[in-house]
């Protein structure tokens, strides 16, 4: 066996390669939009791609899945369920791919999302049993894989860790992420074992009731443009400009540096925008921002905004990228606002947020920060 794991440091992505050193037929599980890699190893290792595998329909990034499989005239899989708009081979529950001796052994793992499977990869010339599991976005290290990136469930988190924790001790797990959004306490390492899961990841050692509750608890920030990405791996949507690609270069300014006729964009989710904001912002949720450009004007500087910084960075650095010279992202965000002695406004007898015309209108009129 063959067997390679990609790493995607901006990210925090996994992509796998398989292959079989008999037959020479390869598998490639959850490829990233950037082909080349897949592409040499194939040539270099003279091994034919004979399948292309999504776990799951992605929400944080752009797949490659459907370019790598038209490519090289592979079979492009996902689970039986998944919603998508494009042909693929429909996987279910138990349903092998062979590469000459191997075995990819479907696992339907819902949760994250509920066409979610992981793949057991079992080398019979060695072992009957799986030696490795590729666990996507159901168990990561240290985690699991969040359940509201679109149609997820945290009881079916809970059922689909539970069934993975029945496999042995030593079959090791290599996640479909090592960082970013998709879990909030990933520890940053690729791959784990089953065991070691099973001692030390918090969220195992919970009751279903208790489980849920964590995974459902709190106001959770979507991932930059996941609206935009979700639509385009489903094929209903092409928007491959909606991934942040390389980061440009954006000021970071204090809240005494806003400029007067700024548009202040709080990209933070609607429920954290309505317990404070800062007056004569308006909501706008990073997950959104691709597909609601038309509603940020290109002809006045913009503001971004959130809890700390780190989101609002994230959301200037994509408008920058789309071609926005005039934008800033408001260091310390919300919380270094209201340190500074500053007031926040809360929404207005549980309205909706301000459009950015009302923004602009108040601006017009004099409102200060």
């Amino acid at each position: 066996m063959y067997f390679k794991q990609f790493l995607d440091e901006r990210l925090g992505c996994a992509s796998y390669f398989i292959a079989s050193r008999q037959s020479h037929e390869a598998a490639i599980v959850d490829p990233s939009i950037d082909l080349d890699q897949y592409d040499s190893l194939l040539t270099d290792r003279g091994f034919t791609l004979r399948y292309v595998v999504d776990t799951h329909v992605h929400a944080d990034h752009i797949s490659g899945a459907r370019r790598l499989a038209g490519r090289h005239g592979a079979t492009l899989c996902l689970h039986e369920s998944a919603k998508v708009l494009y042909p693929f081979h429909g996987l279910r529950d138990g349903e092998e791919l062979g590469l000459g001796p191997l075995r990819l052994r479907t696992v339907h793992t819902p949760g994250h999302r509920g066409e979610l499977i992981s793949l057991l990869v079992i080398n019979p010339p060695r072992s009957p049993e799986p030696s490795m599991v590729l666990t996507g976005d159901s168990l990561l290290v240290g985690d699991v894989g969040r359940p509201d990136f679109g149609g997820g469930d945290a009881g079916d988190q809970y059922d689909s860790v539970t069934r993975l924790l029945r496999l042995p001790d030593w079959v090791a797990v290599f996640p479909g992420h090592f960082e970013g959004p998709c879990g909030q306490g990933m520890c940053g390492r690729p791959n784990t074992t089953i065991g070691f899961e099973r001692l030390y990841n918090p969220l195992l050692h919970l009751e279903k009731d208790p489980f849920v509750s964590t995974l459902t608890g709190s106001v959770a920030a979507r991932p930059l443009n996941i609206t935009a990405i979700e639509a385009t791996n489903r094929g209903a949507a092409d928007l491959p400009w909606a991934m942040l690609t390389t980061p440009q270069l954006v000021d970071e300014i204090e809240a005494d540096g806003i400029p007067p006729a700024a548009v202040l964009i709080d990209v933070r989710e609607p429920e954290e925008f309505a317990e404070g904001h800062i007056a004569a912002s308006t909501s706008l949720p990073q997950a959104e921002l691709a597909t609601r450009l038309d509603a940020i004007p290109n002809d006045l500087p913009v503001v971004t905004i959130c809890r700390s910084g780190a989101r609002s960075l994230r959301s200037a650095q994509f408008l920058k990228q789309m071609g926005y010279e005039r934008v800033m992202s408001l260091r310390g965000g919300v919380t270094a606002w209201e340190d500074a002695g500053r007031p926040l406004e809360r929404d207005r007898d549980g309205g909706p947020p301000r459009t950015i015309v009302e923004t602009e209108w108040m601006h017009a009129g004099g409102v200060t920060q």
